[in-house]
């Protein structure tokens, strides 16, 4: 069994790869991967930072190593991942009901209209 630890070490921070997001940032504009790619100094990448796979946000050490990657299941995995569109902020926030609503009210649905009930009235004549 393993050892309890920390709520630290339950994070992977070791594996933790770009979020969908920020991939499609990197699909749509060169210019935002490449800005990416300069964080990095090549001696420090597998391969010198010669081979990666965009959609999985991986070096890898060898053009063999990338081919058999993006033959494999979690590349296909991903790339199925990214076909859908990432939501937008707007949409977030109206999923959360932050929305701005601005449109006229149905005034029907807001007003509640109070009848007086049958036998009140005979009782005030009397």
């Amino acid at each position: 069994m393993p050892a309890i630890r920390g709520p630290k070490s339950k994070s992977k921070t070791r594996r933790h790869t770009r979020d969908l997001d920020q991939i499609h940032a990197d699909l749509s504009a060169p210019k935002h991967l490449q800005q990416y790619k300069n964080t990095k100094a090549a001696e420090d990448l597998p391969g010198l930072g010669e081979w990666y796979c965009t959609e999985c946000a991986k070096w890898f050490e060898s053009a063999p190593n990338l081919e058999a990657h993006e033959r494999g299941k979690p590349h296909k995995r991903r790339v199925r991942q990214l076909r859908e569109e990432p939501y937008t902020q707007k949409e977030a926030e109206a999923a959360v009901g932050l929305g701005t609503d601005n449109g006229k009210r149905a005034a029907s649905a807001m007003e509640v209209v109070e009848e007086p009930a049958a036998g009140t009235e005979d009782v005030k004549a009397a």
